[in-house]
């Protein structure tokens, strides 16, 4: 589905408000990327229509998500040596250094869209906090750099453009997502957050208050949809709410528990397989939190558990007080994010569209929307 929530951020008050939204079933896209402009046109205009609508608020300009089987994260070292005779720490040199990480990294059709400074050293010695006023002689930083495929990008920015509205700036959704699902300390400790969609699953894991992996696979909940209409040869409509646990009663419960197991093992294989790749398999306290579409899947957490040896939940959010039933579905989740990312800059690529977002005021309505599926 594609999804535009509108959100409007008051003076003095701590989280924004939420003044509409509305939803288009997708077209045109397949696990993330734009394969027909015009039908992809048409449901970003059906969605921003009905946001307008419920809110009352003409869409001129939005923050995007992007998701899919091009967003990736990668870590990455670099070094400067400090430009200063006094050996002071400027914003400079830490420009060099995250630089130097830049290009490290290879970029072939590759777009950064934000990057996170993860940590750092001077002379040798780890630095928590400022950097900038200390003194020494080299720099070496590590920084985490989320890209996405620059055609893709440039096809999802086309699509909005042409349904009348203009890109402020570009969000992986991962990092949307946590900022109503995750808790500082969740962050700050270690969790993993999963995020099953309709035709792919991201994984994104967090330490230290930032993301530190990012993957994302081609597999999400129409597989299991489409298995479980294969399985008991039914209409997918009808799958689709097997699925959810509505299953009549003339169909076996444990035929489709054995369907809809057999596949969340595979998404279960490949995030433990990940987890292994980054040393962290059952190293993470705070768990997996899952969101999505196909995140209400019976026994999910019960399988994870089993599966990853690690905590398990349901992603959840109180941030807004004043969300309609609809928008409490987690498949809201990452539209509903991106209000709190447009407020904090933090992570921000300086590159796509950083000047726009700067004649943003707290004061001003802003629109968001989330173009996956």
């Amino acid at each position: 589905m594609t999804r535009v929530v509108v959100g409007e951020f008051l003076k003095g008050e701590k989280n924004p408000k939420i003044i509409g939204g509305g939803e288009s079933e997708t077209q045109g896209m397949r696990r993330g990327y734009v394969v027909e402009t015009l039908p992809a046109v048409i449901s970003v205009k059906n969605a921003i229509a009905m946001a307008e609508k419920s809110s009352g608020v003409k869409i001129k300009r939005a923050f995007i998500s992007v998701g899919g089987i091009s967003l990736r994260g990668e870590l990455s070292s670099g070094s400067a040596i400090i430009s200063k005779a006094d050996g002071e720490v400027t914003s400079l040199d830490i420009n060099k250094a995250l630089q130097d990480c830049e290009d490290n990294l290879n970029l072939s059709n590759k777009k950064i869209i934000q990057v996170f400074h993860i940590s750092s050293r001077l002379d040798g010695k780890e630095v928590l906090g400022r950097l900038e006023g200390m003194r020494g002689t080299k720099l070496e930083v590590k920084a985490f750099f989320v890209t996405y495929s620059i055609q893709h990008l440039e096809d999802l920015i086309e699509v909005v453009a042409k349904a009348g509205v203009e890109t402020i700036d570009v969000i992986a959704s991962p990092v949307a997502l946590s900022q109503i699902t995750l808790s500082e300390k969740q962050k700050i400790v270690g969790v993993a957050l999963v995020n099953i969609g309709h035709q792919t699953t991201s994984l994104c894991v967090f330490e230290n208050g930032l993301p530190i992996s990012l993957q994302t696979f081609s597999i999400g909940g129409t597989d299991i949809t489409n298995d479980i209409a294969l399985g008991f040869k039914i209409p997918l409509e009808m799958a689709e709410r097997f699925k959810l646990g509505n299953i009549e009663e003339n169909f076996s419960k444990k035929k489709l528990d054995e369907i809809t197991e057999a596949r969340l093992s595979d998404i279960f294989e490949l995030i433990e397989n990940h987890f292994k790749k980054i040393k962290r398999n059952e190293l993470l306290p705070a768990g997996i939190v899952f969101v999505g579409g196909s995140a209400n899947i019976a026994r999910l957490e019960e399988l994870s558990k089993s599966v990853l040896k690690l905590p398990s939940i349901l992603g959840t959010t109180d941030i807004f007080g004043n969300l309609k039933t609809k928008l409490r579905d987690s498949s809201w989740f990452t539209a509903l994010g991106l209000i709190i990312s447009s407020r904090d800059a933090n992570g921000y690529s300086e590159g796509l569209f950083i000047n726009l977002l700067k004649d943003l005021k707290n004061t001003l309505k802003s629109s968001i929307k989330q173009l996956m599926p």
